[in-house]
């Protein structure tokens, strides 16, 4: 009998693990603190161009939020970021040199493996 409880504790804990492994390489657990925080959109006057920028290291929602936030603290460009894609459209109210945003994007812990 107690065989039996040992395995059923063990089963239900392998359930578990499994299904909070699934969620975190999805991207949608709260593997680095991320969970159901939404950094604010930034809007623009005007947008004169954008650029989309390849990063690496992002696993999950919150290392989206980082990137997305870093982006919009520069003055003149907003971001649309997806960890699943593994990219970052900036869309820029005035000229910003990539290399602007490749340090911003780097600042917050992430690799830029190219710019489109």
């Amino acid at each position: 009998m107690t065989d039996i409880i040992v395995i059923l504790i063990l089963v239900v804990l392998i359930v578990v693990g499994v299904r909070a492994t699934s969620k975190h390489f999805k991207g949608e657990g709260a593997c680095c603190g991320g969970g159901t925080y939404k950094p604010r959109k930034k809007k623009l006057d005007s947008v004169v161009s954008k650029r989309t920028f390849s990063v690496d290291g992002m696993t999950c929602q919150h290392c989206e939020n980082r990137v997305h936030e870093a982006i919009n603290a520069l003055e003149g460009a907003s971001a649309a970021v997806s960890h699943k894609k593994g990219t970052a459209v900036v869309s820029m109210s005035r000229p910003i040199e990539d290399e602007v945003i490749k340090q911003a994007i780097e600042k917050a812990g992430y690799m830029v493996s190219g710019v489109h």
